[in-house]
């Protein structure tokens, strides 16, 4: 067999990473430094008819002034659901009620507010290295399976080393993108 039989499918593998900075870089957007915004609701999910369901598709989320995001609740049997995501978010905001209308007022962050956030974006971050970690994972499976289909010993350590020089990449990327979000949330 030649060595072109056992491609290790690296663009594939570079894909599914960059889908992880991506989730973080969505995470990160919903972390707000003190401004109400309507992203920052994006990663909330509510339990609604059985399933998880991203906010936006129970209700429509607004931002009426710059220290509050209201979300207009379209089903009345779902805005305790709504109220009970934003609570467990760890987003902070303690949610109003006024009918089927929630309230998000947004507080002037303080230096423990700060800290909490930093450590969500902590908590985000480690969660992208978990998912480029399995990505990996997946990929160092892949190079296992050709060995065992006879692939050369020296072309496993090549394809290993492709598969982690990448994973250090994307990792370098997690670390650098948290770093710049504390230092934007701890500016004051």
């Amino acid at each position: 067999m030649s060595e072109e039989d056992f491609e290790i499918d690296t663009d594939d593998l570079t894909r599914r990473m960059d889908g992880a900075m991506g989730a973080l870089k969505t995470e990160f957007a919903s972390l707000r430094t003190g401004r109400a915004s309507a992203t920052m609701l994006e990663p909330v999910m509510v339990d609604a008819y059985g399933q998880k369901t991203p906010i936006n598709q129970v209700g429509t989320v607004n931002v009426p002034e710059p220290r509050m995001v209201t979300v207009n609740v379209w089903d009345k049997s779902l805005v305790s659901a709504v109220e009970k995501a934003i609570m467990n978010s760890g987003l902070g905001i303690n949610p109003q009620t006024n009918g089927t209308i929630v309230m998000l007022p947004i507080p002037e962050l303080n230096e423990e507010r700060r800290a909490e956030l930093a450590r969500v974006a902590a908590q985000y971050a480690e969660h992208a290295r978990v998912a480029i970690r399995n990505v990996r994972r997946d990929g160092m499976d892949q190079i296992k399976k050709a060995k065992s289909a006879g692939m050369s010993e020296d072309d496993q350590k090549i394809w290993e080393g492709e598969v982690q020089d990448l994973t250090d990449r994307f990792i370098k990327q997690v670390d650098a993108a948290l770093e710049h979000k504390q230092a934007e949330i701890m500016q004051v």
